[in-house]
This record gives structure tokens, C-alpha cells and sequence, in this order.
């Protein structure tokens, strides 16, 4: 009745082109109808190959079927309709200026209509080995190894240990190439053969070894085999709803499609307006030393090369079966791993870098006289510090004793740059001085780290502790190995927060956490941590950020967005159960991701992931101030919590969206949406699974929220 009604409705006030909105001279817009009238909630892309790199603008249709794609740069593009429940349309040459009506095709089966679903409709179809089966019996048990525990576990491991690299569910993951196919005596050892492809070779290997290769290989086979004789996603995805329509994505290309990127920034987290209308910096990982960036304004990708050093490890040396797509040849040829960027206020780019050989100079360990070497001494660091400089176009780097991984500034006088170390192993959170270290050159003393010390004897002070492996000592404090993955400096006090990985990713028997690092006078000294894990039924953060209100944020491999405020904690946040996690259940708030749970899973999950979390501290999306938006990989999408309720930015084009990290900027705030937005970009490994092959770029994206679906 709905649409009939607003079918009838469009007729009337619009006879001829049912057209509201004003096109204007750089709008595409019309209406899109299929058989039965107007198509509400489909999507509709603009793309060209005119400019100096390749472009593409996608929005969504209202109620009654319309449609405007505003502010499209001169040239002439092709245009298409794609939707739930359709195949995509015949593309239309059009230019900007035009009112263009588009017939959107059904889709005739089940299976064609399938073929546009976000990967983890396909991923969920996953057989999870029952309850019954864990913990794993080993090689010559039911195949899972014994390292997994429990069906969670095993989850865990899927999700961040494959689906973090690979998007599962995507078209070139649901399929089996047919090379492996005809050189393999079944679907399990086509699925072996096409895990030695490439350069990520022994990382799968760890991974899969890990769960149990036997068990995982068998269950990722029988998924393949089963697509391939046509089963499909029991659950169909929901049209976008509500303000979901008012999303715009603008996307360009930019790096190589043999190249893949980990994430990238495109202005200050403490000033949204910093490098307003400026390029858009890139993080290629191991794939290559080319920094990819893009001039949005412009149109025009480009690349800086980071220097590399003599003996620097190279990404060539990996070891490798041939690929599918790019045969025998290695792809990446990176000596930097160029893991993640943060931009400082001046507009200087600072990488989580490699420049040297992983053993530490003498100054990080044993013997040294460094107050940090002194507490916890450190033998090697594989990835460090590097900074650019646009301005002057020059590189600066600093030497660190300890593992980089995710970077973020505090609000301090040093604007001190904290940094996570990815895995839990080493067992510390590091820092530079930033300020003092450009002013200076010095790098030994302006650094420092600190191992995760939680208060177990309960006397607010850090004092002796015993090992991670050690029984908790009612006169001593406890050491964790819990170096952060996620890490986030506070908006209200001088505490630093971090998230450690569970199994999944750490491979090691501990649940995940958040942590609340206190620095006190003397870091390395007096540090001490207080660390929660999340409430019965969820499980494992991973990435977490803070809003300016203290609450922060996480994503959960259970399929949940958490917020955790600790000013909720009734109890002791010290003593001898701190470092279970367990002290302030209350401090949690749930909010299950949309999209489908595996089966024989609790729906009170979804089989949905998220690889991180961002919090939209200044409304640059145009959702509210300190929205928390995960980068939902499962569901291709940016979702939010808003009013405790989600919403989910699905981003349709090119199929297989998946990302890493965002951020937003303010170009003009005096221009309302349109002088704002999010910025990420492509993260996913393999590129070439997604639409398009092994043409497909990796992407730049910018996503905003405008007032309505046809607002120009």
C-alpha cells in the first residue's frame, strides 16, 4: 500500500518525469522504476574513465524512486541502477545537467539476486563446528587442534585471523579458481594449494595451522563445494532505510591493482579541519614503498616513494606458490610496511614504518641505562617510525625499540604520539615525543614503553610484580602479556586506552581486552593498567576508539558494536580478581550487528565483523557528535550506533567493500554536508577477488550524509 501510494503520489505531483528536485547544471537525476513502479532504496552509480583517474559517485533512491548524484566533475559517464532483489541495469551515457529516468531489472532467481549481497550473507552459509567438538582432539582426533577451545574460539579465528586479511564472503573467496581445481585431488586440497598462493603464504599457514589445518580446510571445502552446486544465503539482506538513502559515496582510484593498502588518513583526529581539501595519504603495508595519494579536487593520483634502507627485509623474499591471477611472479615488493598513517596538526604524515633490520640497537636493551630498557628490555622491533613532510617534502625517521602498529596523538604540550604494537606478545605500549623529537633529532630520549602492570595487591601504586604465567601474589602486582592492538589516547584525563586481541588473532589461550593505562609521573615505572573484558556472550574487541565523553567503543568478534563508559563501575577496579577483566560488567552496552548469524550460533550475535572502530567526535558525517562507526567488512559497510540504533552504510560498488579505518574532515564548514565527509579507503589483500578482477584499483572513498535522498 506504501508504494502504491507513493507511486500515485509521484504521478500527481509530477507528471512526466515524477522529478522533484531541481537538477542542476552538475546533478544527474530521475527516477528509477521496475515493473510494479517506482524503485525505493536502490542504488545508482555514476562512473567515469575522462578524468585523470577514474571516478565514481554513488546514491540512493527515495520512497517514490528518485534519484540526484550532485556535484559531478564535467564529463560524460555511464550509468547504472543496482539493488536488492535486481541485477544490475544496462548502463546509459548521460552528463551532468540531465534528468534521466532508468528501468531497474529483477532479478529472475534466487542465486542472480544473491550475487549482490554483502559478503558475510555468503560467509554465514559457514558450517561452525558444533559445541560438542571443542575443545579440539588434534590431528588424530576430529582435526581441530587442541590450541581451540571452544566454539567461540574458533569464530574468533575465522574472523580475525581470516576475514581481517580476506573478505570471505566475496565473489573470488566463495569461488575456487579453477586452476586449483584441476591440479587437486578433491575440494581439501584445492583449498591447500590455493592457501600457498602468493605472498601471504606462511601467515595463512600459521593461521590455519593454528585452528587445526585438517578441520579448517575441510570446512572452508565443504562451503565452496556447496555454493558451487547452488546453495544460496538463506537470509536476504533489507533495502536501505531511513537516513541510510541519504548517503553519498564519491570514490576514486588511486595505488595499483597489484598493490593493496592497510588503511590511510586525510587529516588531524584532534582538528578535522587540518589539510582542508588536501591529498588523501595511503598505507600500502608489504606491498610496496610507493606511498599511493590522491588530489580530490584535482582528481589526480599520484605516488611518493618512502625511502628504503640497505638491509631492510623485502616482501619479494616471502615465500610463495604461484596465483591464480598473477601466476609465479611476486606482486608485493615492499621493504617498508607501511602498517597505518596519522596526520599531527601541521599536516606532517607519520607512518608506522620499517627502516632497518629487526634487531634493536644497544640503547634498547639489557644493560642499556634507558629508563625503559631498565624495567623491560627489548631485543628487536620489526616495524618503527617514519614522518613526511609535504611542506618541505622530506622524510624523517626514529629509531624505536618496540613494535608499531596503530598510532594516535594525545592532547599534550610533547603531542606525544602512542603507539600499539599489534599483537599481545611483547607485552608493552611504547610512546615518542614528537615535538621534542623534530626539534631535536632524539629519538632515545624523547621514546619510552612499559610493560602492562594491573594492580593485584589493591594498594593503588605500582610495585614488585610477578610474570604472566605466575599465580597472582597478594603483596606484589601482575605483569600481562597484553600489548595493545587498538589504542586510543583519553579526551578527559591523562589515561591512555587500548584494546588486546584474543585467540583469534594473538594465538595465544587469553580472552581479549580493553585496557585503561594510568602513566603516572614516571611511565615506565609507574604505569599501571586496569583491564576489562567484555560480558557473557560476547567476545574478543578488536580497534577501539573514544568519544569526547570518555565512553569508548569497540568492535566484537561475537558480532556486536560495544561502548564501554567506566564511570558506570559500582565496585574496586583493583585487587586480586583485576586481572580477570571481570570487575565492571556493568560498564558494557551491547548493540548486535545487522546481517545473519551462523548457524547453530546464538542470535544474539550475527556472523557480521567489524576490522575496526572510529568514533565521529565532530559530526563529519553528519550522524551527531561521538557516533562510533565500525568498519564492517562482513556487511561491506560503515555501520553506526546512533540513538542506540543502526545504520548501516552499505557501499555497493565496486562489490567487496571492505575497509580498514576512516576518518573525517572538514574542507568548509560553512558549506553544510557538502563541506564535509568521511575518508577511507580499499584494505582488503586481495583486490582482485572483488568486481572487477585484475583491473580493479584499490579505491579512495569519501561518504556523506546529506539532508535527503535528492538534496543537491
Amino acid at each position: 500500500m506504501r508504494t502504491a501510494f507513493a507511486v500515485v503520489l509521484a504521478a500527481f505531483l509530477f507528471p512526466g518525469s515524477a522529478l522533484a528536485q531541481k537538477v542542476g547544471a552538475s546533478d544527474i537525476g530521475g527516477v528509477v522504476s521496475g515493473p510494479k513502479g517506482p524503485e525505493a532504496g536502490v542504488w545508482v552509480i555514476a562512473e567515469t574513465g575522462e578524468l585523470p583517474t577514474k571516478y565514481a559517485k554513488v546514491v540512493v533512491t527515495d520512497e517514490a524512486g528518485r534519484y540526484l548524484i550532485p556535484e559531478l566533475p564535467k564529463a560524460n559517464y555511464s550509468v547504472w541502477v543496482r539493488g536488492y532483489g535486481l541485477v544490475d541495469s544496462a548502463k546509459v551515457k548521460a552528463a551532468p545537467g540531465k534528468t534521466l529516468n532508468l528501468k531497474a531489472v529483477p532479478a529472475k532467481t534466487e542465486k542472480e539476486a544473491a550475487e549482490y549481497y554483502p559478503g558475510m550473507y555468503w560467509y554465514s552459509l559457514l558450517n561452525i563446528p558444533p559445541r560438542d567438538q571443542f575443545p579440539g582432539t588434534g590431528e588424530k582426533g576430529n582435526g581441530i587442534s587442541s590450541n581451540i577451545k571452544t566454539q567461540e574460539q574458533w569464530v574468533d579465528t575465522v574472523k580475525n585471523a581470516c576475514q581481517s586479511c580476506h573478505a570471505l564472503g566475496s565473489k573470488g573467496m566463495r569461488t575456487v579458481p579453477k586452476t586449483f581445481q584441476d591440479g587437486s585431488a578433491n575440494s581439501i586440497a584445492a583449498w591447500a594449494r590455493r592457501t600457498q598462493s602468493g605472498q601471504a603464504m606462511t601467515q595463512m599457514a600459521t593461521g590455519l595451522g593454528y585452528m587445526g589445518i585438517d578441520a579448517a580446510l575441510k570446512n572452508f571445502a565443504d562451503w565452496t563445494d556447496r555454493i558451487a552446486k547452488g546453495e544460496v544465503p538463506i537470509a536476504k539482506p533489507q533495502r536501505p532505510q531511513g537516513i541510510e538513502r541519504n548517503m553519498v559515496v564519491t570514490m576514486w582510484d588511486f595505488s595499483t591493482p597489484k598493490h593493496y593498502l592497510h588503511d590511510g588518513i586525510s587529516t588531524s583526529q584532534h582538528n578535522p579541519r587540518v589539510n582542508a581539501n588536501g591529498p588523501i595519504y595511503g598505507s600500502p603495508e608489504e606491498s610496496t614503498d610507493n606511498v599511493p595519494v590522491l588530489d580530490p579536487v584535482q582528481h589526480r593520483a599520484y605516488t611518493i616513494k618512502h625511502f628504503t634502507a640497505p638491509e631492510t627485509p623485502s616482501s619479494t623474499s616471502l615465500p610463495m606458490q604461484p596465483s591464480a591471477y598473477w601466476g609465479d611472479k611476486p606482486i608485493w615488493d615492499g621493504t617498508s610496511s607501511l602498517h597505518n598513517a596519522i596526520m599531527d596538526d601541521e599536516g606532517r604524515v607519520w607512518f608506522s614504518a620499517r627502516h632497518r633490520p629487526p634487531q634493536n640497537p644497544d640503547f634498547c636493551k639489557k644493560g642499556s641505562n634507558h629508563p625503559s630498557a631498565k624495567v623491560m628490555p627489548l631485543d628487536t622491533s620489526p616495524r618503527q617510525v617514519s614522518v613526511y613532510d609535504p611542506k618541505t617534502f622530506t622524510w624523517k625517521v626514529a629509531d624505536l625499540c618496540f613494535p608499531t602498529h596503530h598510532l594516535f596523538f594525545a592532547k599534550d604540550a610533547d603531542a606525544t604520539l602512542w603507539f600499539s604494537q599489534g599483537g599481545p606478545q611483547s607485552g608493552v605500549v611504547g610512546w615518542l615525543k614528537t615535538k621534542r623529537f623534530l626539534s631535536t633529532g632524539d629519538y632515545v630520549n624523547n621514546q619510552g614503553w612499559t610493560p602492562i602492570i594491573v594492580d593485584t595487591n589493591g594498594n593503588g601504586k605500582r610495585d614488585e610484580f610477578v610474570g604472566p604465567t605466575d599465580p597472582v601474589d597478594s603483596t606484589k602486582d601482575k605483569r600481562l602479556i597484553a600489548g595493545f592492538y587498538g589504542i586510543m589516547p583519553s579526551t578527559i584525563d591523562d589515561s591512555v586506552w587500548g584494546q588486546s586481541m584474543g585467540i583469534g588473532f594473538a594465538r595465544m589461550n587469553q580472552p581479549g581486552y580493553l585496557i585503561r593505562l594510568n602513566p603516572g609521573s614516571n611511565p615506565a615505572e609507574t604505569a599501571l593498567a586496569e583491564v576489562y573484558v567484555p560480558p557473557e556472550g560476547a567476545w574478543s574487541p578488536r580497534g577501539m576508539d573514544m568519544g569526547t565523553d570518555g565512553v569508548v567503543w569497540t568492535a566484537l568478534a561475537s558480532g556486536h558494536i560495544a561502548s564501554f563508559d567506566r564511570r558506570k563501575c559500582k565496585g574496586p577496579l583493583n585487587g586480586p580478581q583485576a586481572a580477570e577483566g571481570k570487575l565492571c560488567p556493568e560498564g558494557w552496552t551491547l548493540y548486535k550487528m545487522s546481517g545473519p548469524q551462523f548457524r547453530g550460533m546464538p542470535d544474539s550475535g550475527s556472523a557480521n565483523h567489524a576490522y575496526y572502530l572510529w568514533v565521529d567526535r565532530y559530526n563529519t558525517l553528519g550522524l551527531g557528535n561521538n557516533v562510533p562507526i565500525a568498519q564492517a567488512n562482513g556487511s561491506e559497510s560503515l555501520m553506526a550506533v546512533v540513538d542506540g540504533k543502526i545504520v548501516d552504510l552499505r557501499v555497493p560498488y565496486p562489490l567487496g567493500f571492505f575497509t580498514k579505518l576512516v576518518d573525517g574532515r572538514i574542507d568548509d564548514p560553512n558549506a553544510g554536508w557538502k563541506g564535509k565527509g568521511l575518508w577511507t579507503m580499499s584494505g582488503t589483500r586481495t583486490v582482485f577477488h572483488n568486481e572487477g578482477g585484475t583491473s580493479n584499483y584499490p579505491k579512495v572513498y569519501k561518504v556523506q550524509i546529506r539532508p535527503s535522498p535528492i538534496a543537491n
